[in-house]
Order: C-alpha cells, then structure tokens, then sequence
C-alpha cells in the first residue's frame, strides 16, 4: 500500500503512473510513462540534474570535451614565428635574385631623383620571388625617400582582387585622399604652433614665409577648404571617368613621385581590357606636380601581345624576368627562413633537402617549397613532436596536392564539372582506358538529369583538354588503326575526394544514381 506521504503521483491516477520498489535499488522512485519510454518523474528532476552535475568528472564520456586545448598545449612549440613562411612575408634578404633587385633598383633610383622613372613589367612563374623582390625594392625605396626627405610613394594592387579600371581607380583614388587629408592634418598642427609661437613672440615668424598672424590664418583656413573638398569615392555608382579625374587631382595634390605596382596585371587585363593602363600610362603627359610611374608583375609572358600598341610601348620600358628557382637555390631559401621561423633543432637534416626537391619538381616554386616546409611543421606540432620529420614532409605532400585539386574542382566551370563527374562515374564502374565517346554518352545523361545544356562531343573534347591541363586528367591521343585515333582518359586525381567536392556543388548534388551507358568499344 503506498504512503499517502510519499512524493509519488497519487495512486486514484493509475493511468498517468505507478509506484514501485525495484528491486535494483531505485529506493521506489517515481518513474513516469511517456510516449518515448519510462523518465524521471518531475518530483524528482532536481535531484537527478544535480546528481549528474557533480558526478560529472566521473563520466568517461565526458573527458573529451574536458581539457581539450590542455592536451594540445603540453607539447613544446616547434615554430619559432611561423609567418616567416607564409607567401605574404616580405624577407630582408632574397637569395639568388639580387641581379633583379638590383635592376628594379637601377630603374627606381631616379625617383629619388625626383624624375619619373620608366614603367617595369616583371615576368616569371608562380613562386619565382616576383611580388618579394617588388615589395622588397619598394620598402627600400620609400626608407630611403624619406631619409633624403624625397616625395616618393609606392601603392600595391593586387589586379586578381581589384580587377576592374573602377575598381583599381576608386582604390588609388581613396589612398591619395587618405594620404592628402593626414597631409593637411599634419600642416594645420605646425602652423598652428606656429601661431601660438608668434603670438608670444612676433620674431618667430622672421624665418617663414608668412609676414604676419592673419597671413598664417588664411594658410589654415585655405588649407581647411581644400580637406573639405576631399570626397571618398564609393566602390560602384559613379561614371570612370568621374573616378578617373577624382584619382588624377588626388595624385596631384601635391608633389611627389608615385610608383603604381599591379601585381597580377594580366588578370586586370584580362577583365577589363587596357584602358585602366592606357589611362594610367599617359597621366604625366597632364600631370602638373606629380610623376607616375608603373611597375606590373605577371605570371604570363605574352599577355602584352593583346594590349593596345601604343600601351604596350609605354608601359613595357623596362623587362625584367624572374627564372624558376632550381634545387639548390630552393634548399638557401628554406634555409634561410627556417633559421627565423623553426625553434633550434627542430628540422631533422633531411626536411629541407625533400622539400627542396618536390618544389622543384613543380617548376621551381618557392611558395610551394614554404608552404611544404609549413605544413609538415603543422603536422609535426599535431603530432606532438619535437622534431619535424622527412615523414610529415611526405604528408604535407599530399594534403596540400589534396588541397589544390579540392580548390580547382570546386571553382570549375558547371559543363566541366559535369564531364568530370562522367569520367568519375565510369572508373567507378570498372571502365579503364576511357574514351572521348564513352565520355559524351555518360556526359548526356548526366545533363538530361540536371536540365543542363548539352554541348557537342567537340566541346566535350575541348573541356576534357583542359582538364588534362589543369592536371585533373590524363588525357592521351591514341591509335584505333582503321578505326581512327581517340583519347584515352584516366583520372590524375583521389576519386573519392574530387566527386565528394562535384557533389557539394548544388546542381550535381540533384543528381540520382546514374548508371553509365557504356557504348561498344574497339579495343586492341
């Protein structure tokens, strides 16, 4: 019989729940009936979190989430200051390009001069040192302006980011402004001190060029109109050439000599055409108290063969060309950066010499050499190692060619996203050796799913070209004898990965289980 005492439910209520003394021990606790199961009756939910609570740290399941960074933090640090290898560093000394710098320097040196020097182009491939050596130059040159007390300025675009004549006009034109209104700033403090001087005493104006307080009064109040004239121009709604005028009285407001460097300019070109440098390469012929002068860095050689005569004259003045590094140039640069970003021993001798040898492989790129370096020293610190081992190299190796193919999948073009997910789709069901007809049988199917275009096989071939280039697939011309020569197709890339990211894509993610349609094939 159950105690009218008892914190149960009442017992005229048998529907809703039932008093019990378990027989595990449950000390006759209420349990209360639900759709999902038997639950602690309300009465006594308190005690039950509260339970929970302090005997939480007894919870196996609970550990993991229980001194998680803890853990992480117990091993010694092997970076010293890992930004050193990051492509955005500028280092104070380049080895193996001091024939450039010292050609940029050769050209750039009349600026101090206060002359316009000639605009420079700057070819090479990716990782070369290029935008390094530019920024490093270009560091120098403003040090060393201002140590000669010369108007000299260097302003950055980065073309692939900024990569319209709006864009990279509406950015100068904001520096300049920025630049004018610290300018005017500046001014109105020393002539206000200077006021506050001659007020006291009247000779301090003798040495200036003001004859008296009011003359330095208007000074001021001419210096202030001119701020409040200043106006930001926005990222989109005005005409360019409204831009344009707005960047030119900017510039020259007052005199200095300004170097303009464009770092991917063939992406700018590409975009927009060559009117932005058209513009940029005829301003001295206008300009008054400024000089301007252009230094454009870029990854391709032949992208000039588009621009129009009369800018590719004036703008390739001056060539430089940065040649890929080879092995052992590689192994003094890792070297030399590994000294500032590793702790002591940290690299094991044959960490930097593998690293050296991969990048070289990938036609000389530093930047991919630094990025290997950094990440095996990632994987090492995940590790909980002391040392950075020939084996992470190996790892980061892999994960950053994982990396790449992940992020040239992902921006693909739809119609070729497509014709790599036919490929995919027909080495996953056994099919080798594939051909350009299997492709396009596959490839149709897919678009009919998706309510895609469908191109012609020769589009198809096209698209299948790139993707060989972009090292996606190989793709090679055979011989079928009497029945003509087709490719022969196979992928380059994990196929797990690459169809996970073609699958992340919203219109290929639609796609139901297609099986391919294999057509006769003439094999030897």
């Amino acid at each position: 019989m159950t105690d009218e005492s008892d914190n149960s439910a009442p017992a005229s209520d048998p529907s809703t729940a039932e008093t019990s003394n378990d027989a595990d021990g449950s000390d006759g606790q209420l349990d209360v009936e639900t759709d999902s199961g038997t639950s602690t009756g309300p009465s006594d939910l308190d005690d039950v979190i509260l339970d929970n609570l302090d005997a939480g740290s007894d919870d196996p399941s609970d550990e993991a989430s229980r001194g998680l960074f803890d853990d992480l933090l117990e091993g010694e640090p092997i970076f010293e200051n890992k930004e050193v290898l990051r492509p955005s560093y500028t280092p104070h000394k380049l080895p193996h390009r001091e024939e450039q710098i010292n050609n940029m320097a050769t050209i750039l040196v009349t600026a101090l001069r206060g002359d316009t020097p000639s605009n420079i182009l700057i070819y090479g491939k990716t990782g070369t040192g290029k935008t390094a050596s530019a920024k490093f130059v270009s560091e120098e040159l403003e040090t060393t302006s201002q140590k000669y007390e010369v108007p000299c300025e260097v302003e950055y675009i980065n073309c692939e980011v900024t990569d319209t004549q709006y864009r990279v006009l509406a950015q100068l034109a904001n520096k300049f402004i920025d630049k004018n209104a610290q300018l005017i700033d500046d001014r109105i403090a020393e002539l206000e001190e200077l006021q506050s001087q001659a007020r006291d005493n009247a000779a301090a104006l003798e040495e200036t060029a003001f004859d008296s307080l009011d003359a330095v009064e208007t000074e001021i109040e001419s210096l202030e109109a001119d701020k409040s004239e200043f106006e930001e121009v926005p990222m989109t709604g005005w005409p360019t050439d409204r831009v344009y005028s707005s960047f030119f009285d900017a510039v020259d407001y007052h005199e200095r000599v300004v170097v303009i460097m464009l770092d991917e300019i063939d992406k700018l070109v590409e975009k927009s055409g060559d009117d932005t440098l058209y513009n940029l390469s005829r301003m001295n012929s206008e300009l008054e108290n400024s000089r301007v002068s252009i230094m454009g860095i870029s990854n391709d050689l032949k992208f000039t063969d588009f621009l129009d005569p009369r800018v590719k004259s004036s703008l390739g003045e001056e060539e430089i060309v940065f040649p890929p590094y080879d092995a052992n140039q590689l192994r003094d640069i890792l070297q030399a950066r590994s000294d500032v970003a590793f702790k002591g021993d940290a690299l094991t001798e044959d960490v930097i010499p593998l690293c050296a040898a991969f990048a070289a492989q990938e036609h000389g790129d530093a930047r991919r050499a630094l990025d290997l370096l950094r990440t095996a020293g990632e994987l090492a610190e995940r590790d909980q190692t002391d040392n950075v081992l020939e084996d992470h190299v190996r790892q980061a190796q892999e994960k950053i060619e994982l990396d790449r193919v992940v992020e040239v999948v992902r921006t693909l073009p739809t119609q070729s996203k497509i014709v790599l997910f036919a490929i995919i789709l027909l080495e996953k069901n056994g099919v080798h050796n594939i051909n350009t007809g299997e492709v396009f049988n596959i490839y149709k199917n897919l678009c009919e799913e998706i309510d895609a275009d469908i191109l012609t096989q020769r589009r198809v071939t096209d698209l299948i070209s790139e993707l060989d280039m972009l090292g996606i697939v190989n793709a090679v011309v055979v011989s079928k004898g009497r029945y003509g020569r087709t490719k022969e197709i196979s992928l380059s890339v994990p196929t797990e990965e690459t169809e996970a990211v073609l699958l992340s894509d919203s219109r290929l993610g639609d796609i139901d289980d297609v099986q391919p349609f294999v057509q006769a094939r003439f094999d030897n």
